[in-house]
């Protein structure tokens, strides 16, 4: 790469950072597509095709805009999903509730465990989450801290993932989950599903030290890509799990009849339980490695252009 080259090259890497933090200050005067258009390209470093999406970040900004399923607000509401799950699979995969509260405020802190989690049911990842482990040592101002950030950022108003966009925000606790302590980690079993079948696992090692990524199949073979780019596999490749069989079994039975949906699950010493239900991981803009993946992974997922729910496609 020349001197012009690289001039040109950090230039147009410069005016997407600077559009990636102007677009949002504007959003609320720009129709979703616009939006949506115009964070891709400021993000991918590449025009959107919405006429004819053909990778997986393309598809999954196309089901953003069209793909409007009033079931989804429930789905990725975490609390009101529990309901939803329990109907399908059973409460026995249901991690406890031990309390709602619309604010910060109102939580009733004396009534709560020794150990907890704190969560906002509107948002996804871990950006509104908080554990305590011990109740005498919890901070419960960086809690609120952290707690009330989250309150104020939608998924919908950043990246424009419908689902989001009429859930109620609220503060949600759980039961605490002990790790296996042969794992010493709470893995995260993440199951990509394409038309209602699981295709990958995607498994989260260390949230709290050095944060990694790795696919497999069903039969546990590692596959040769990772999605987000930035993050490395695993140094010691992540082992089986026990409950495998179980959690792609569950995985299909909550993805039926959708395009694409990611469905999450933690496995305990004793078992399964449900995490979450996510339609755009990473919003759809995560880049993979190798970048053939993008568009081997979105030849998996057949719009539903002929569906009822997307009568108002119109591009």
């Amino acid at each position: 790469m020349n001197k012009l080259q690289r001039t040109i090259h950090v230039l147009l890497h410069e005016r997407g950072k600077i559009g990636l933090m102007l677009l949002p200050k504007i959003g609320d005067v720009l129709p979703d597509k616009t939006y949506v258009k115009w964070y891709y390209g400021f993000s991918m470093g590449k025009k959107l095709n919405l006429k004819h999406p053909n990778s997986f970040t393309e598809k999954l900004q196309w089901l953003k805009l069209y793909d409007h399923n009033p079931l989804y607000t429930t789905l990725v509401d975490k609390y009101a999903v529990k309901q939803w799950v329990a109907e399908r699979i059973g409460e026995q995969y249901i991690i406890p509730t031990l309390g709602v509260w619309d604010n910060f405020d109102e939580i009733e802190f004396d009534k709560l465990p020794n150990q907890f989690v704190l969560k906002t049911t509107h948002g996804g990842g871990s950006v509104g989450v908080v554990i305590c482990k011990d109740k005498s040592k919890f901070d419960k101002a960086e809690a609120q801290k952290k707690l009330e950030r989250s309150m104020k950022i939608s998924g919908y108003e950043k990246h424009r993932e419908w689902p989001y966009k009429n859930v109620p925000r609220r503060i949600l606790a759980e039961q605490y989950m002990e790790p296996d302590p042969e794992l010493n980690d709470l893995l995260d079993y993440k199951f990509f599903c394409f038309n209602g079948k699981p295709r990958y696992c995607q498994v989260v090692s260390g949230r709290n030290t050095n944060k990694s990524i790795d696919f497999f199949d069903k039969e546990w073979n590692h596959q040769p890509f990772r999605e987000p780019k930035k993050y490395p596999n695993a140094d010691i490749e992540p082992s089986r799990p026990k409950y495998l069989d179980t959690m792609w079994q569950l995985a299909a039975q909550l993805a039926e009849n959708k395009s694409f949906v990611r469905i999450d699950f933690y496995e305990l010493k004793d078992g399964v339980r449900f995490g979450e239900i996510t339609f755009f991981p990473t919003s759809g803009l995560g880049i993979f490695e190798p970048e053939e993946y993008d568009t081997i992974l979105g030849q998996m997922i057949n719009l539903p252009i002929d569906s009822s729910s997307v009568a108002n496609y119109c591009i």
